[in-house]
């Protein structure tokens, strides 16, 4: 009678495993769904603010290029620099291999430099949330 009752509890328990496993898997998946529909947004919204910024930083370059021509004075170009710069980076973002770079460096960072990923005074614990959540709800009882 025990070993019955044994082998369903044992049966139970390993399909509340698989159930469980199935539910983590989901979730992962969703989880790197939405971060590359994040990421792809942001990619899109960079190449978007690129085709405006290009246009005003091509008609800038002719209007400070004609400004100093005319007044014969080569320091009217000097805004192009700052332009010029802001411009490259969001062409990199947006067409280049900025992200795979970042990317690199993320993993160099993981690898090498974990170090710098801890939290100031360690990770949360349940016991730390639970002083926080005493401490507030305390808080709001006095007032």
């Amino acid at each position: 009678m025990g070993f019955v009752f044994s082998k369903a509890m044992n049966d139970s328990l390993q399909g509340q495993q698989e159930f469980m496993r199935q539910q983590l898997e989901r979730q992962l998946v969703l989880q790197n769904l939405m971060r590359e529909r994040q990421t792809a947004m942001q990619i899109a919204w960079t190449r978007e603010f690129l085709k405006y910024f290009g246009t005003f930083f091509g008609l800038s370059a002719v209007l400070l290029t004609t400004g100093a021509i005319k007044k014969k004075n080569p320091a009217v170009l000097l805004p192009i620099l700052p332009l010029g710069f802001v411009f490259s980076y969001q062409y990199d973002m947006g067409y280049g291999t900025l992200l795979q770079r970042i990317k690199g460096e993320a993993e160099n960072i993981l690898d090498t430099q974990s170090t710098l990923l801890e939290l100031p005074k360690g990770p949360l614990t349940y016991e730390d949330l639970e002083k926080i959540r005493i401490s507030q709800s305390k808080f709001f009882i006095e007032k």
